[in-house]
This record gives C-alpha cells, sequence and structure tokens, in this order.
C-alpha cells in the first residue's frame, strides 16, 4: 500500500443507500457509489497483513489485499485480474453478499471500521465492465460435453469454469431466464437484473449454451453428456402447516419475491394471481434476508404497516458476538437498508393460527415464548408466555428457509453442487461450489 498508515488516518466510509422517502417509492438499487478517489481512499486501508483473515473466510479465497493495493494505486485493470482470478461474478457479490471477509478484518478486530472489501469489488467489476477489459474469451475445445441443470449461482460459477477449461457446456433452466435466486428471490432494488443478463450474454458470446423453459426431471432427458452437473437449489421452502394456512393471503415469502421480479420483467401477471400488499397490513414471518426482502417489497407495494415476528431469541446487539468471536461471523443484530423503511420487528413469537373471514386472511393469532436448556441435551424447550395475542394482517408471508433436498445415488459422472448439495446458504457459498464442483468434473474425466 502506497500510505503505510492510511488505516489509522481515514475512518471506514461506505457509500450508504439513497434516501429512504426517495427509495420505497421504485425498485431501483438502493445502494450508492462513492466517487473516484474516495474508493481508492478506501482501498488504501487494506494492511496488506501478514496472515490475511479475508482471505481465510472467504469461500472464494478471493485475495482482497492484492486487489486492494491495485485499486488505491489506481491500477483499475490488474485489480480487475487479481479479483476475477477467484470470483467468477464479482458483480454479484458485490452488491449482496454479506461480506465475511469484513468481519474477519483484522481492523475490524481493532477498531470495528474493516476496509470496504465489497464495496471496493463491485467498484473494481463495473469499472472493468465499463473500460472494456471484460472480453470474450472462446477456448479451444476438448471434444467433451458437460450438462450444467440449473443456472442458479452455483450452476453459472461451474458453467464458467468448465467452459474456460474447454468443455462445450449447456445450461439447462425451467424458468424463463438464467440466474436462479439471484433473478427470482433477491429484489431488483438489491440486485438490478440487468447485472445478470449481461454476464450471461458474455458467457454466451463465449459458447456455453442455454435452454430456458425446460424442467429436467430424469437424467435420460438430459441427452449426451459426458458429465452432469445438478445445482438446482433448495426448491422446496419451510411451510408453516397450521389452522388456517388455506386462506387467500397466505404465501410463501418466494411467491411474492418471485413475482414482483416478474412483473418488473414484463410479464402479464392476471389480477387474480397478483400477490399485492397496497394497502394492506402485512406480517412477515422469519428473521432472516428472505423476510427483510419481503418487508422491501412490501413497502414498494405501498404497504399500510409490516410486522416481522422470529421464533429464536433477539441477537445480541453487537459488534462483538461473545460466543463466537472474530475473526469468525459474529452472530449480532443485523438491519437491513428494508428494515430501516420502517418495520416492527419482533423475537421469541410463536404463530399458533391463521383466522379469516370469507376466506381471506384478516389476522394471525401468536404467543410469546421463552426457550429453556433441555436437560436431556439438544434443543431448547419452548414454553409459553403469557396470553396469545393477534396480529392484524390482510397478507402474510412464510419466510421461514428452505429443505435440504435428498439425492438417490447417481452415477460417477453426476455431480452435485451449490445449495442442492449443501442446503440453502448464501450466493458466494454456492458460487464457490460450483467452481470446486468443476474441478472435480475436470478431474476425473481428464483421469478417464
Amino acid at each position: 500500500m502506497e500510505n503505510l498508515k492510511a488505516f489509522l488516518e481515514i475512518h471506514r466510509q461506505e457509500a450508504g443507500y439513497r434516501p429512504v422517502h426517495d427509495r420505497i417509492h421504485d425498485f431501483g438499487e438502493v445502494e450508492q457509489t462513492l466517487n473516484t478517489r474516495e474508493r481508492k481512499l478506501q482501498a488504501s486501508r487494506c494492511m496488506d497483513c501478514g496472515v490475511p483473515f479475508c482471505h481465510w473466510a472467504c469461500p472464494l479465497g478471493n485475495k482482497a489485499p492484492e486487489w486492494n493495493g491495485a485499486l488505491c494505486r489506481g491500477e483499475w485493470e490488474l485489480a480487475y485480474q487479481l479479483l476475477s482470478a477467484t470470483n467468477p461474478f464479482p458483480e454479484f457479490t458485490g452488491r449482496i453478499c454479506p461480506a465475511l471477509c469484513e468481519k474477519a478484518c483484522v481492523l475490524n478486530r481493532f477498531n470495528h471500521e474493516p476496509t470496504t472489501n465489497r464495496e471496493d469489488e463491485c467498484a473494481i467489476i463495473e469499472a472493468a465492465f465499463r473500460e472494456g477489459f471484460i472480453l470474450p474469451q472462446v477456448p479451444l475445445r476438448n471434444g467433451m460435453r458437460v450438462a450444467v441443470v440449473g443456472a442458479g449461482p452455483a450452476g453459472l460459477a461451474a458453467a464458467h469454469s468448465l467452459n474456460r477449461m474447454g468443455y462445450t457446456v449447456t445450461v439447462f433452466e425451467k424458468n424463463e431466464a438464467a440466474g436462479g435466486l439471484l433473478r427470482y428471490g433477491i429484489p431488483n432494488f438489491k440486485l438490478n437484473k440487468a447485472i445478470i443478463d449481461r454476464r450471461i450474454k458474455q458467457m454466451e458470446q463465449e459458447g456455453i449454451g442455454f435452454r430456458y423453459n425446460t424442467h429436467i426431471q430424469h437424467l435420460q432427458e438430459i441427452g449426451d453428456a459426458d458429465a452432469v452437473v445438478l445445482a438446482t437449489g433448495t426448491p422446496q421452502a419451510r411451510d408453516l402447516n397450521i389452522p388456517g394456512r388455506h386462506l387467500k393471503g397466505v404465501y410463501l415469502a418466494l411467491e411474492l419475491l418471485s413475482q414482483q421480479n416478474r412483473v418488473l420483467a414484463g410479464v402479464d401477471i392476471s389480477s387474480d394471481e397478483r400477490i399485492t400488499a397496497k394497502g394492506k397490513d402485512v406480517l412477515v414471518i422469519g428473521g432472516g434476508d428472505t423476510g427483510s426482502d419481503c418487508i422491501g417489497t412490501a413497502h414498494r407495494q405501498g404497504c399500510k404497516s409490516v410486522t416481522q415476528i422470529e421464533i429464536m431469541p433477539r441477537p445480541v446487539d453487537g459488534p462483538d458476538d461473545p460466543h463466537n468471536p472474530w475473526p469468525n461471523w459474529p452472530r449480532t443484530l443485523k438491519t437491513t437498508s428494508s428494515h430501516e423503511e420502517g418495520c416492527i420487528r419482533r423475537w421469541n413469537v410463536n404463530t399458533l393460527e391463521f383466522l379469516g373471514q370469507d376466506g381471506r386472511l384478516i389476522g394471525v393469532k401468536v404467543q410469546e415464548i421463552d426457550w429453556r436448556p433441555n436437560p436431556d441435551g439438544g434443543r431448547p424447550i419452548m414454553t409459553a408466555k403469557g396470553e396469545p395475542e393477534i396480529i392484524k394482517a390482510e397478507l402474510c408471508l412464510l419466510a421461514m428457509g428452505f429443505l435440504k433436498p435428498d439425492h438417490p445415488d447417481y452415477p460417477e459422472n453426476v455431480f452435485v453442487c451449490g445449495d442442492a448439495q449443501n442446503g440453502a446458504s448464501l450466493v458466494v457459498r454456492a458460487m464457490a461450489s460450483g467452481l470446486e464442483t468443476a474441478r472435480r468434473v475436470h478431474d476425473t474425466l481428464s483421469h478417464e
């Protein structure tokens, strides 16, 4: 780094979000950007540690000190080359990654002002596209074919890597466009879908074939392939089968999120099928990122109010987590841009019943609870606290995670990766799994 004392002299500066009164009226990306001078100053704060815990924490093994060093010197093309050596799609992680690397940064341990790695990598990849550093690379083919089932982050990463190795890659996708949860789960206010389209266009120029609206249910449907990569994600959401689940107004979170993204893409949805929060009191069950995305979407649809409940206890306020100390990820309270837009948040609340009138949801009966240790070990025991109450709601969204799929025994040339293999997790972990699976495919086929 040019200024070896930058981390002492320059404070962490985030780009921040557009003002709430402005952003809740559209689905444009909420995050802003720093100018070039400020971005280079932020990159200069990286200490180039002898033991780079950021590298250790990143599932992709991104070499943040190296590309931050190039960025702070204004060597944008070198920064892009260093970043893309480990990360196939920095434009995705640069927008939606929770930045495990930043929590493991030595500066986070020192003064809770880690280097702005996520924003830095987004700035690098956007400069690379803007300046023309990213050009299609069509490799010499090795004569072998690989089929990838699923065009989410894991499948795209596997396809990208295998194609660069010389394999002829065809991606089969059940939906009408590529991206998986990047396209149909994450709202546009976090990830503009033009960012996905730009990358898919480049992958097509490099020779990767995409077959959409193709739901592969049996391996025989794939046809001739030397290997198959299954990157089908976790399609089964965790449901809540309690009285009243059938009522109109109770939906799985992805039913709302995927439909809203399709509406923004120009898909015509009939009024009977349309899920909307306009003018309604909304209840979100589940305290994770998907629940947060539902909150932001409800605001943009014009909801009356939003309440989010979570069955587990409230996380510690942080910034440190005494039960999961640095450099591990701290399980602390997370307040997202959607929470900032307005939301009642409650923890230790169990859902008992959906209440309806004329077949439509009008409220949800809930119960405050406590958790006490299980004398036999294992999961703590849930106990009721006080009397049940009713939360008024005309729309309830279930954002309680996804079930890990079961797989049969496959032939040796079939590989499973991403959430399909590991269960629902982060986009960056899915991408890392896709790259690792591509290496396993190559090792297997090159030794046959």
